[in-house]
């Protein structure tokens, strides 16, 4: 299982001894920008382009890339070849909440081709959510191709997870304790399967494809039904910590409150903006992030604004801390907070200049996640597409048979 997702050299090297290096070089090219000129495959690799075209043709042969003629940025004249990620290559993506079970089919680009959520009556313990997601996943595969190549299974649970074994060793909010999540689901599909934290999750997949593209320096805060997490990368390199449990970044405190977090600790960002204050003050048992979106959006009633405003006021107090100690780039926002952000940027921006030295505040982004509750999932299936990634021709992908 993958501990870490680092940002690799794309420099391949003209030794045949490292023929395998070379074509996860190729590969991961493909897989983090979708369609890429063979030209420019060996000007970014520096690989020749007899050893770029030898590649390529491995990889179209193992099933994983695919060749095409188009033109390049509108040109004219004579097509180029292009090299495309196989769209035969899919993950499944489970993200178990208190109140649904979520599982997603997401392309070798990064794309979710489908998605089911399987409401729960009540909160569903670790087997019951192991069950419900495998019925899903094999009502899925009843409907993909024939032949389709299924990496396996990823997941993200709003816990902490030890991903060596897939075991999660705490989930506050769906009351799971040493919960052997990953063996379940194995044992229910028959499918490998790789488990990791949601919002950890999340922060890969805004890297890789949405708002933090380009940073080498950024802070994520990524809130759920489950609570509020996130991740930090810094020099293009995700912390994972000593444990692997580096990202639990709604634990911080930030007041002298009372008020407790879905973990027992007092005063921290995860105790004062919480998503369910927000649910009650809806009149709402439960919601999804786009329909509280909506109603945050149109709030107007005091009571409403008030507890709005606070949540802004806190929120903004923990990027302030979290940027004078980690002097990001940017703080990328998801989840609910996406919502708090847009009622009020000003308010969020003043609370975090209030809360930071003015130093790292000069040239701070602030923005907002490009991936909505895809994120979760997408982040999930890269965990299966590991495996694929750093071993292309030894990869064992799952050939779907209806």
């Amino acid at each position: 299982m993958t501990e870490s997702k680092t940002k690799r050299s794309p420099l391949g090297q003209n030794r045949e001894n490292l023929r395998q290096h070379n074509l996860s070089v190729v590969l991961r090219l493909l897989h983090e920008h979708g369609s890429v000129p063979r030209s420019h495959l060996t000007s970014v690799t520096g690989l020749n382009r007899s050893t770029i075209s030898d590649l390529v043709g491995e990889l179209v042969d193992l099933g994983l890339a695919i060749e095409s003629e188009g033109l390049i940025g509108g040109s004219v004249g004579r097509p180029s070849l292009l090299v495309h990620p196989s769209k035969a290559v899919v993950a499944f993506s489970v993200n178990p909440a208190i109140d649904a079970i979520t599982v997603g089919v997401v392309s070798f680009e990064g794309e979710v081709l489908n998605r089911v959520r399987y409401k729960t009556q009540l909160r569903p313990d670790p087997q019951t959510a192991a069950s419900i997601a495998a019925k899903i996943i094999a009502d899925l595969r009843e409907e993909m191709d024939d032949n389709t190549l299924i990496a396996g299974i990823g997941t993200a649970v709003p816990g902490q997870i030890r991903v060596k074994d897939g075991v999660v060793r705490l989930a506050s909010h769906l009351e799971w304790v040493e919960a052997p999540f990953g063996t379940m689901l194995r044992q229910f599909t028959g499918l490998p399967v790789w488990v990791d934290n949601d919002a950890t999750n999340a922060c890969v997949a805004e890297r890789l494809y949405g708002a933090g593209r380009g940073y080498s320096n950024a802070v994520f805060l990524f809130a759920s039904s489950g609570g509020i997490g996130g991740g930090i990368v810094a020099e293009d390199r995700l912390l994972r910590g000593a444990a692997g449990y580096a990202g639990e970044l709604g634990h911080i405190q930030i007041s002298a409150s009372r008020e407790e977090d879905y973990s027992g600790f007092a005063g921290t960002l995860e105790a004062l903006v919480k998503r369910d204050d927000l649910l009650y003050a809806f009149h709402l048992d439960t919601a999804t992030d786009e329909e509280l979106d909506v109603l945050i959006a149109k709030a107007t009633t005091s009571r409403v604004v008030k507890i709005l405003n606070s949540q802004i006021d806190n929120l903004g107090r923990a990027i302030g801390v979290l940027a004078t100690i980690f002097n990001p780039q940017t703080v990328i926002l998801s989840g609910f907070l996406k919502s708090l952000f847009n009622f009020n940027q000003e308010r969020l921006l003043t609370s975090v200049r209030q809360s930071s030295m003015p130093s790292v505040n000069e040239g701070l982004l602030i923005k907002t996640g490009e991936l909505g509750t895809s994120a979760a999932l997408i982040g999930a299936a890269e965990l299966a597409f590991q495996s694929v990634l750093d071993n292309p021709a030894g990869a064992e992908l799952t050939i779907n048979h209806r």
